[in-house]
């Protein structure tokens, strides 16, 4: 049982060695903090909390360090997240309030997110599972291909382009229009995806030139309708595991082999639990299951208008929790306003 003199020592010993590097001794925390106490009763609480595993010594006759048992018990008795400062809040303010749809806004969150805490920002895409489909468009581009447009009642917008082998006239344009339209329109995601593999494996009275053409362009919303289904993330800052490559014992390999593939991380921010603020912290040795027991990984939730999704940072034990954990839980609170706005002006 850790002491509250002891927890604030650990305390101590996370904030100087995040802040400097080095390990922490008895003296620099004596010197650097006002406990009143003398650096032989220091010294006694530190033995303290390395019996307790919640810190190491990294080599003999050294300081000590936060473990990842340290850093948790850390993280979990922070008596408060110290709120951004105002020229932070408007920084995201300003970053995010350009117009665009859900794609660029969930870029643009994730390079603010990046630039405030120095490590990896991921957001997950919320599921348009349940989202309704609002329109179809199609536009003839000439030598047989068609871009196919399809909005979302949620903003999401997608662009594709259909390799329909003819030029069709405005008649027989809207003909394929209205059969979209019939299929898709007012539906569900998942539903519209039902719908079109039904039409696709039913015999058609449609002449054959229209019928492929509408067959050609069903296949890509098909193809882009599952990609709504998907769990997908946006990130930004993989460049700031370079610049930090010091602060891991190991190699970093995992950590971009994660990123690149995107599973692993999906998996971990789905399972971590969250606190009654909707923040979530997975630390370290924590991640085992997941390879990635180099890193932590900060999370929010925050909330679209079809589904409640995560945004979090990615990077080394050695990281400024509270300021981070801050910026996630702020970015995220801007964004699901920003997204609950953009709702109720459509």
């Amino acid at each position: 049982m850790v002491s509250e003199r002891g927890l604030q020592v650990l305390r101590a010993i996370v904030q100087d060695y995040v802040d400097t590097r080095e390990p922490v001794g008895s003296k620099s925390i004596v010197d650097r903090h006002a406990f009143g106490v003398s650096a032989a009763t220091i010294r006694n609480d530190m033995a303290l909390l390395e019996e307790e595993e919640l810190i190491e010594a990294p080599h003999t006759s050294s300081g000590r360090v936060p473990t990842d048992k340290g850093y948790r018990v850390f993280v979990d008795h922070l008596a408060e997240i110290r709120p951004l400062s105002t020229a932070q809040r408007q920084a995201i303010a300003s970053f995010l309030e350009a117009p665009g749809d859900l794609d660029d806004t969930l870029v643009r969150t994730v390079r603010v997110l990046s630039q405030l805490t120095g490590q990896v920002a991921l957001v997950q895409y919320p599921s348009f599972a349940r989202a309704t489909v609002t329109h179809v468009e199609l536009v003839q581009l000439g030598g047989g291909r068609m871009l196919v447009i399809v909005v979302t009642d949620t903003g999401r917008v997608s662009q594709r382009l259909a390799l329909v082998g003819d030029e069709f006239d405005e008649t027989e344009l809207g003909r394929i229009r209205a059969e979209l339209g019939t299929l898709l329109v007012g539906r569900a995601v998942r539903d519209g995806l039902a719908r079109i593999s039904d039409h696709l494996s039913a015999d058609s009275r449609v002449p054959a030139p229209l019928e492929e053409a509408t067959a050609a362009v069903l296949r890509v919303v098909a193809e882009e309708l599952d990609e709504f289904r998907q769990d997908r993330l946006v990130m930004a800052g993989s460049a700031n595991l370079a610049r930090r490559e010091a602060d891991f014992r190991g190699s970093i390999s995992p950590l971009l082999e994660a990123i690149e593939e995107q599973v692993t991380l999906l998996r971990l921010m789905g399972e971590m639990v969250a606190d009654e603020q909707g923040l979530a912290a997975s630390i370290g040795r924590e991640n085992e299951a997941f390879g990635l027991t180099e890193a932590s990984v900060l999370a929010s939730d925050y909330d679209s208008t079809v589904a409640r999704a995560r945004i979090g940072v990615l990077g080394p034990t050695r990281m400024d929790y509270p300021t981070n954990l801050a910026s996630v839980r702020a970015v995220a609170r801007y964004l699901s306003r920003l997204l609950e706005e953009d709702e109720a002006a459509r």
